[in-house]
């Protein structure tokens, strides 16, 4: 076993990465767990994320890995350490708390979690190939590419319509698909959705199929009627899946509150846990915004706490 640490950060996202910016420049000498969250590499959802052109300071846009392997070089040049391995076990029972990754055991005064989260997808192959390529889970993200384009959202909870409301906003038409008739989402929210001039909503229908992935984009959806089982092919140039996103908090299940769809809860205006000492920030706790700047300012938050409390603790 190493020695005990100020701080163990496990995740590597922008969260993550900036948690270790701040407590690494606070002289905690963090040790940063990568884990392999996106697409079977460490940095979180950037990684898989082609350009970014919302992230201020970046007039002309950055690619998703660029930006991550710049925050990654500026947590090392501060004194970061990483390990590139997932977390397979904690103890949180009891202080200094026990992580395990890569069947080696670390312990830490303080934890910050933040594992972020990953969205839900309809699991086609061909969406799989045309992610980032007309095919987005992110709206707020990614609308802008489409201005005055057609485009299809698929989903029926709120974040389903407000990404269609999101998109009327930029693209010349938007159709909000749902395989059922009935929504989840709010009425105010169906029914704002429903006399939006620019969306079109078609029930009762799923996407059987993205295309083209011989040109390598977003060309159209086939989709398919459930109750008649008619099958057409609406002509887009992108496609919005908005069926929510599971958080990572596997691990923490019986440890830490969480809500119902599984985001650890902290306490209004911090990012603190139910037990001291261990702190959440970005995407594992915010199911609202789940922005690279938000999770950079979660995990800004983190930091300052774990180094305030410390300090408090007469442990730095």
């Amino acid at each position: 076993m190493s020695e005990t640490r100020s701080v163990i950060i496990i995740g590597s996202g922008p969260a993550g990465l900036t948690a270790a910016i701040y407590a690494a420049r606070a002289n905690l000498k963090p040790l940063c767990i990568e884990g392999f969250q996106a697409g079977g590499i460490p940095g979180g959802q950037l990684m898989i994320t082609t350009t970014v052109e919302n992230y201020p300071g970046f007039p002309e846009g950055i690619t998703g890995p660029d930006l991550m392997a710049k925050w990654r070089e500026q947590a090392a040049r501060f004194g970061t350490d990483f390990i590139t391995a997932d977390v397979d076990q904690i103890d949180f029972s009891k202080r200094p708390f026990t992580v395990r990754a890569d069947d080696e055991t670390h312990t830490a005064h303080a934890i910050i979690i933040a594992t972020g989260a990953k969205a839900k997808w309809l699991g086609l192959e061909s969406e799989h190939e045309l992610e980032n390529h007309g095919v987005s889970a992110c709206a707020t993200c990614d609308g802008f590419f489409f201005k005055n384009q057609d485009v299809a959202v698929v989903g029926g909870g709120d974040t389903a319509m407000e990404e269609a409301l999101y998109l009327a906003g930029l693209c010349s038409k938007v159709t909000l698909l749902h395989r059922r008739k009935e929504f989840r989402a709010s009425k105010i929210m169906v029914d704002r959705v429903m006399k939006h001039p620019k969306i079109e909503v078609v029930t009762d229908t799923v996407v059987t199929e993205v295309k083209d992935v011989a040109q390598k984009k977003v060309t159209g959806l086939q989709v398919k009627n459930l109750v008649n089982g008619e099958e057409r092919e609406l002509k887009v140039t992108g496609l919005f899946v908005a069926i929510g996103h599971v958080p990572n908090t596997q691990l923490f299940q019986g440890v830490l509150d969480m809500d119902e769809n599984g985001y650890l809860k902290t306490q209004a205006g911090t990012t603190k846990t139910k037990i001291e000492g261990v702190w959440a920030c970005g995407d594992v706790q915010d199911h609202v915004y789940r922005q690279a700047v938000t999770a950079a300012g979660t995990g800004c938050m983190a930091a300052i706490e774990v180094e305030r409390w410390l300090g408090a603790q007469g442990l730095h």
